[in-house]
């Protein structure tokens, strides 16, 4: 099982598709408004797109309660839209991966209406029941919670998290009920042959791959996941056959296990134990200048992870996605440098939230949208000029998905490509930077040589195939000295806020510095 070979040097961008770009004044972002920014992206340096969901759904949870699988919402476009967009991306150079909801529905997917039936049907087993309405699922693993009452069938359907989104049914890997099926079961397999087919579908329309939602979840009752880990292997042999060059990646948060099970690339969660939220979203996060935060707890947790990776797939560390708080919450612009720093100078695909480029904030106080809850604030329209509504939509503000961030100094694009924003300057120069070496992409080993516990610098060596570079990191505002196991001096490729020295082992970093060396 190999690879695509595009997913070595390729930076990827997420796009919140209702909060991008709206085209026809219905207050909502849609696909033609991302076709139309292509250009943006492309200029920042990204030449990889994750689109959150697109499919039709009733939007109880963003999109991510799908109604169905194979036909793009109505408020998005058409299908043509989206292959358009496969195609002018390609166009460009650049890949688009979609988000998959594997592991559960909403209740108006035709699936779910028929499996509710009390006759039996092609659908029956195609979501997770009880026997008995008055058998729920407390204590079984991977299920959150329950549906009953809502037809004639007899018996609970589990839920995979809002209420709105029943389970799929891929089995159970201990079944302590009679009601329980096995994952080889008829049911079972018919629900993974489905999402096969759903795979299939775009695939064949264009997208260079997907990013899966939950992809832990699965399988039912799997306290080890071994089982999911063996389903997650047969959707890869399947890809492997029939679409070599298109990647999965996981939201799992255990690269240990998803890349085990055939992905490409796992996600490091906000959630979970990879301790992720040191780096930028504590109280006291590392790359604060106030220099009280830790980051040896990540980095053992990151390299207890990678050393499995060995040729197996990667571990990307995102600089926010849609469910958490953007990091401007938490870093001023000037942190946040040095983070995109350590960001694109790490192994995996980086992936960029859309606006955290330009330092977008986190709206306080906004009512709950879709399911956003406390996540609603990171989900606001992105801010593209000075004119109304910031240039995302000529509706009426009333109209529009989510209030405009109303910080009348918002930043915004317009200012970012005419110099006024050295944040989008620093960001794309170290994209740039990536691209131009070999040892700073996707694919090339790195080891940290100092990350001691609430210490500065942090300091790690990428070692590629051509070359070496040294990463030197001090975002504390006390200059930094440390001894390291490298000799020589390097080369300066790159600083921010003036160079680390390098003599014979010892380093003297300035303070909220960044330097890295040609080794």
């Amino acid at each position: 099982m190999s690879m695509p070979k595009w997913l070595e040097n390729i930076v990827f961008y997420e796009i919140y598709p209702q909060s991008f770009l709206d085209t026809n004044a219905d207050g909502i972002g849609d696909i033609q408004g991302i076709i139309r920014k292509l250009d943006y992206i492309k200029e920042l340096g990204c030449d990889g797109i994750w689109l959150n969901p697109c499919f039709e759904s009733p939007f109880a949870d963003a999109g991510y309660d799908v109604a169905d699988y194979k036909k793009v919402a109505p408020r998005y476009g058409t299908n043509e839209d989206l292959k358009e967009l496969f195609e002018k991306a390609h166009e460009k150079g650049m890949r688009v991966i979609l988000d998959l909801v594997p592991g559960h529905t909403s209740v108006q997917h035709r699936w779910f209406a028929e499996s509710c039936r009390a006759e039996e049907n092609e659908f029956t087993d195609r979501y997770v029941w009880s026997k008995n309405i008055w058998d729920d699922f407390k204590n079984v693993g991977n299920i959150t919670g329950s549906l009953r009452g809502i037809s004639d069938r007899n018996g609970c359907c589990a839920v995979n998290f809002f209420s709105t989104q029943p389970a799929l049914n891929y089995g159970f890997a201990e079944c302590t009920e009679e009601w329980m099926q096995p994952v080889d079961a008829s049911g079972p397999r018919a629900t993974r042959e489905a999402m096969m087919d759903v795979m299939r579908f775009w695939m064949s329309m264009g997208c260079d791959g997907f990013r899966v939602d939950m992809a832990g979840s699965l399988v039912k009752n799997d306290p080890d996941q071994e089982a999911t880990i063996a389903l997650w292997q047969e959707f890869r042999r399947f890809m492997d056959e029939e679409f070599p060059d298109c990647a999965i990646l996981s939201e799992w948060g255990e690269p240990g296990k998803s890349l085990r099970g055939g992905f490409h690339m796992d996600f490091l969660l906000h959630f979970g134990p990879s301790h992720y939220l040191d780096l930028f979203r504590v109280e006291e996060p590392y790359f604060s200048r106030r220099g009280k935060g830790d980051i040896s707890e990540f980095v053992a947790r990151y390299m207890e992870n990678y050393g499995p990776t060995d040729g197996k797939g990667l571990i990307c560390i995102p600089s926010g996605n849609h469910d958490m708080i953007r990091i401007r919450e938490t870093l001023d612009e000037e942190e946040m440098k040095l983070a995109f720093a350590f960001l694109l100078s790490m192994p995996g695909a980086p992936f960029i939230y859309y606006g955290d480029e330009i330092g977008m904030k986190y709206v306080h106080d906004l009512k709950s949208r879709e399911g956003g809850f406390q996540r609603t604030g990171s989900r606001t329209p992105m801010q593209w000029n000075h004119q109304a509504n910031a240039g995302f939509s000529s509706a009426s503000g009333e109209r529009l998905y989510l209030p405009i961030d109303p910080d009348r100094n918002r930043p915004n694009v317009e200012d970012a490509l005419q110099g006024k924003s050295p944040l989008y300057q620093e960001v794309k120069k170290l994209i740039a930077l990536r691209k131009e070496h070999e040892a700073l992409q996707s694919m090339a080993k790195v080891e940290f040589l100092y990350a001691k516990k609430e210490a500065y610098p942090f300091v790690y060596l990428r070692n590629g195939k051509t070359e070496q570079i040294l990463a030197v990191i001090n975002p504390s505002d006390a200059e930094a000295v440390c001894t390291i196991p490298v000799k020589g001096q390097g080369e300066v490729i790159y600083s921010n806020h003036g160079e680390a020295v390098l003599e014979d082992g010892r380093l003297t970093v300035p303070a909220a510095s960044v330097t890295f060396f040609q080794l």
